[in-house]
């Protein structure tokens, strides 16, 4: 795993790309990582 992807974690939960799926997207025009399980509230409302 090279150190990009070590660096990458959820923005929301702060859970590691070591431990679960993570996904690039955007907030607020800037880039960030959110993961899989997080994703679902996001699409859907808190």
């Amino acid at each position: 795993m090279s150190d990009e992807q070590a660096e990458k974690s959820c923005y929301v939960c702060n859970v590691d790309a070591k431990e679960v799926v993570v996904l690039p997207c955007e907030d607020k025009g800037e880039a960030k990582w959110v993961c899989v399980r997080c994703l679902p509230p996001l699409i859907h409302g808190r």
